[in-house]
């Protein structure tokens, strides 16, 4: 599993035209699943990705986190995150789950960050969609299995 977390003043993604979801202030967390990940992982991301203290305290240091600042998610489906590219141009894709498990494993992240956050919008799994953001910092995390 792999979250890639921004922090942002704004987000959204969009759907043939149409936007599907929007926060503020918060984390937009692009989420990658692999084929070796389940419940029990997605658990220790969520739990890690909602403690993470990278948001502003009054002195200035990254001191608080989501609940801290009553921040809002947007979490989008990227199976792009399990791109292999050594020794080659064309990426493989071998890594990344499987489409109907990726997609089960998704949604019960989506599921468990409701539980712990008062807004949480999504993507839509294997729509074509596109993003916007605007990164504060630009403030960057990549969360991996060495991680959480």
């Amino acid at each position: 599993m792999k979250f890639v977390v921004q922090r942002v003043t704004s987000a959204s993604v969009t759907v043939e035209g149409k936007i599907i979801g929007e926060i503020g202030k918060g984390f937009l967390v692009l989420v990658g699943i692999g084929k070796e990940d389940n419940r029990e992982k997605a658990d220790r991301f969520v739990k890690k990705l909602i403690k993470l203290r990278i948001f502003e305290d009054e002195n200035g240091k990254t001191n608080k986190s989501l609940r801290d600042v009553d921040g809002e998610l947007l979490i989008v489906s990227q199976f792009t995150l399990y791109a292999d590219c050594k020794g080659q141009n064309r990426p493989g894709f071998t890594n990344a789950g499987a489409p109907d498990m990726a997609e089960h494993l998704y949604e019960y992240i989506i599921k468990k960050a409701k539980e712990e956050v008062q807004k949480v919008e999504h993507g839509s799994f294997g729509a074509d969609m596109k993003v916007s953001l605007v990164n504060d910092g630009p403030f960057t995390i990549i969360l991996d299995e060495s991680q959480v």
